[in-house]
């Protein structure tokens, strides 16, 4: 079946709204997407069912560094890794705050958020054209690790923002922003990494909600150069199956296709290291192939919170189409994939 014959059901905003009603619960308005960060995240009530995290990620072709600052109500979870492509050397260091103590989740998207202990500083820091990502540590796997990263926003530069409903009082807002240019510098220790905006792309996972207790998800997304056309993309699955809504986009120099067609993540939960195969499910919109290079294992057992993630880093190859048919090619482009098992 192809693209023509899809219909689209979701419904497009464009001017402010709030997420919450007064009790609380979803605005219905709310269940849509957009082109800009439009929702403001209102959430209150419903203690221990809240989550709210800033979750940024910056690939070069040398190297990988990502930050989140989260508040999932029982506990504040502040977490940095970094990963060498070619030596594969892989650190990462979590701070836990009960409670969330110290990690105030704005309800924009465009806004400044921080976390500071003995321990570790980070700072994700709102300026007019874009972010500012500050992180020193003294102790990054034994090194000491200091951080300086801008990420261009460009006004004109459309992104992914889109409430998901399960019930009036379970639903998330999210804002998943692809292929934002990076320039500035990552030093561990004494070895230094440059970062050039030509070649370096960023990924914003802005996450507000009301959650069951137990999710499953799958998570993909990529961002990089092809046919000499800036392209991002984010795709998910599972978690938004069923609700007529999906978290699904790609971004080519800055415009935004939609995908409203639920996707299909075929591989092998047993040998995850094996290629991975991502389509959309009645359409022929997305057809991808992930190649994965390597595996990041990340487990939290916090009594009430337990929390399985393999994220997978790799290569993806193949094609999506825009919504009026064009075919834009995907070639080697660098990105992450993932299954995740939360109880939370």
């Amino acid at each position: 079946m192809g693209i023509e014959s899809y219909p689209v059901i979701e419904k497009e905003l464009m001017d402010p709204i709030m997420l919450c009603k007064e009790d609380g619960n979803l605005n219905p308005e709310c269940i849509s997407w957009a082109r800009n960060p439009i929702y403001t995240s209102n959430l209150k009530g419903s203690w221990l069912r809240k989550k709210k995290w800033n979750y940024w990620c910056i690939m070069s072709p040398d190297c990988l560094f990502s930050a989140t600052i989260s508040n999932i109500d029982y506990v504040g979870m502040v977490f940095i890794y970094f990963l060498d492509f070619k030596t594969k050397t892989f650190i990462e260091k979590t701070i836990k705050s009960p409670f969330g103590i110290g990690c105030e989740m704005p309800a924009l998207v465009n806004s400044t958020v921080t976390f500071k202990n003995n321990a570790l500083a980070l700072s994700m820091i709102d300026e007019e054209d874009g972010t500012h990502i500050l992180c020193t540590t003294k102790d990054f796997g034994g090194k000491s690790l200091h951080v300086d990263f801008k990420v261009s926003q460009p006004k004109e530069h459309e992104t992914l923002n889109v409430v998901i409903p399960w019930s009036d009082n379970r639903f998330q807002f999210t804002s998943k922003q692809e292929c934002l240019p990076v320039e500035g510098s990552l030093i561990l220790e004494e070895k230094s990494y440059t970062f050039e905006p030509v070649n370096t792309f960023a990924v914003l996972d802005y996450g507000r909600g009301i959650w069951p207790y137990e999710s499953i998800w799958n998570w993909a997304n990529g961002s990089g150069i092809t046919d000499n056309r800036k392209v991002g993309f984010n795709l998910g699955g599972t978690w938004t199956d069923g609700t007529g809504m999906t978290e699904n986009a790609m971004v080519v120099d800055g415009k935004l296709t939609k995908i409203s067609d639920d996707l299909q993540f075929s591989y092998d939960k047993t040998t995850l290291m094996k290629p991975w195969i991502i389509k959309t499910r009645t359409t022929d919109q997305v057809e991808l192939k992930f190649t994965p290079f390597f595996e990041r294992i990340a487990k939290s057992n916090l009594l009430l919170v337990k929390s399985d993630i393999h994220q997978m880093i790799g290569h993806y190859s193949g094609s999506i189409k825009t919504t009026d048919g064009q075919l834009i090619r995907i070639e080697n482009i660098l990105g992450s994939t993932e299954d995740h098992h939360a109880r939370w």
